[in-house]
């Protein structure tokens, strides 16, 4: 049987955060894109409690972030109890403020479903819509297609197909990928979202016992709604008792020292067991995998949704120019040389974040807050090592480093804007420090239209940004009186760092984005 011909240019499998990002990046680009999803209908459950700074940044440069900002709030301080009694507030992120270079300083609390509706709303806007109970139990690869069969006997052909399908992926199966690694039975937790009465919601709850715990956040954009964590219930022979409402009320009571009944209603039941697994490939052919499909690890420092969300934004501009001609099937290939060692590195660092949590809530004091650190920012995760980093660097930058942001005003009109605002969109951007650098901008422009915006930073050229007050300069490490070019990828990475005598090297990176093997240029 071979595949038929494609009825879309690609199609997602899965309608998650991490799918809804990808259908959104890829239908602002113009392409044929649909996204499927088993369910019948939207989940209303709160899951993942939010974005990450990096994640952040995605979601601004989609177009979102003013959205997710206004429905849901920022990270409540966490007040920890011993023997049922408040003995220590926390804010891990007291002491955080942006930058100029990272205007987002913390995560933001967003139930999943409220965040995945903002991104449906997005994508609607391109006129794309999720197809609900379209579940995909058959892959067919053909020359220049994909056809992935339904469950109800539909079939859906696409030349790339994506499965955004969560962490029992059916894709990831259909595909033959292994998924290695391990599952810690002992390291287990209920979790569901529960209405209560009586508590501060100015607080993120967590007490800890000997016997276990009992953690409640609150959901934003609810009255009386929470995210209830906590140790299982075990049976006298113990076996973990299913999660329900009135084993929530059990726990509640026996780790708060609170009446049960203060819980009135219970959803999202399930239990969590600490996984760790990653694919050994995120690409087959025509097909690729992305989030949880490609990779499962700890709750400890958020990170899961979050790297999901970035995986995304990586493939996205990549797939737009392959299906568009802009680029050969090769450039696929640097979706998995750069996004799994960040899969891998954020299967370690979890890990670590969850033993040293794990330590630290067996001491009067400890809590969840132990779970934070910079690294759980996304901030400082680059691609040094990708094909796609050319050589160069700054005092403060080199090839593979997220663009830092930075505050500047429009040379023409002196309005105040922003690096990301130059950023935002599905095109390349060069930035020339300098007025040496006025020359290689116009010639840039020239010779790639709009899929390179060419600006210069106190450099005069067709755009000009005027760093009035030096941000932009400390930000990319621009040493006074050097001319500097900086190419930035479409998902916001430093790509090129040349001087203005190199400047053929901007040619050079996109002549090479264009072919189909892949090289340090």
């Amino acid at each position: 049987m071979t595949a038929s011909a494609p009825t879309t240019q690609v199609l997602i499998v899965g309608s998650g955060p991490t799918g809804l990002t990808l259908a959104c990046d890829l239908a602002r680009r113009s392409i044929d894109v649909r996204i499927i999803d088993k369910s019948a209908e939207f989940p209303r459950s709160s899951r993942a409690k939010g974005p990450n700074p990096r994640s952040l940044e995605v979601l601004e440069d989609l177009g979102v972030a003013d959205r997710v900002l206004a429905a849901g709030s920022a990270p409540l301080p966490m007040r920890k109890y011993r023997n049922g009694l408040a003995i220590a507030d926390t804010d891990p992120f007291g002491a955080s403020h942006p930058t100029p270079d990272a205007p987002y300083d913390r995560p933001w609390l967003i139930a999943q479903w409220q965040l995945e509706e903002i991104l449906r709303d997005r994508l609607a806007e391109y006129g794309v819509r999720v197809e609900l109970g379209a579940e995909a139990t058959r892959l067919t690869a053909g020359s220049d297609s994909v056809t992935v069969g339904l469950a109800d006997g539909r079939s859906i052909g696409a030349r790339y197909v994506v499965g955004c399908d969560g962490g029992h992926s059916p894709v990831r199966r259909l595909l033959g990928v292994r998924f290695e690694g391990k599952t810690n039975e002992e390291q287990m937790m209920v979790c569901g979202d529960v209405e209560a009465d009586g508590l501060d919601r100015d607080y993120w709850h967590q007490w800890f016992d000997e016997d276990g715990a009992v953690m409640l956040c609150p959901i934003p954009g609810t009255r009386s709604g929470w995210w209830f964590q906590a140790g299982p219930e075990r049976d006298r022979a113990g076996a973990p008792v299913p999660p329900s409402l009135e084993s929530f009320r059990r726990l509640f009571a026996k780790h708060t020292g609170l009446p049960g009944t203060r819980l009135t209603q219970a959803t999202l039941l399930s239990t969590y067991r600490v996984n760790e697994r990653m694919a050994d490939r995120y690409r087959v052919g025509r097909v690729l995998l992305a989030g949880d499909a490609a990779h499962v690890h700890s709750v400890a420092g958020g990170l899961g949704m979050n790297t999901g969300i970035q995986d995304a934004f990586n493939l996205g501009w990549k797939l737009a120019r392959v299906v568009t001609g802009q680029a050969g099937p090769g450039l696929l290939d640097t979706y998995e040389e750069e996004r799994l060692p960040v899969a891998s590195w954020t299967l370690d660092m979890s890990s670590e974040r969850l033993r040293v949590t794990l330590d630290a809530i067996r001491e009067p004091g400890g809590g969840l807050d132990a779970a934070v650190t910079g690294e759980t920012t996304g901030l400082g995760l680059g691609y040094h090592w990708s094909s796609l980093s050319a050589a160069g660097s700054t005092a403060r930058l080199r090839a593979g480093d997220r663009a830092p942001d930075a505050p500047c005003l429009d040379a023409g009109t002196g309005a105040p804007t922003r690096l990301f605002e130059a950023f935002a969109g599905p095109h390349f951007t060069l930035l020339g420090f300098g007025p040496g650098t006025a020359d290689a901008l116009r010639a840039a422009e020239a010779a790639y239209g709009d899929a390179v915006r060419a600006y210069g930073v106190g450099a005069g050229g067709p755009s000009g940004l005027t760093d009035e007050a030096g941000h932009a300069r400390t930000a990319y490490g621009i040493e006074p009186g050097t001319d500097i070019l900086a190419l930035v990828r479409p998902d916001n990475y430093v790509g090129l760092i040349a001087p203005t005598a190199g400047s053929r090297a901007v040619g050079a990176y996109m002549d090479h984005l264009s072919g189909t093997a892949f090289r340090r240029p």
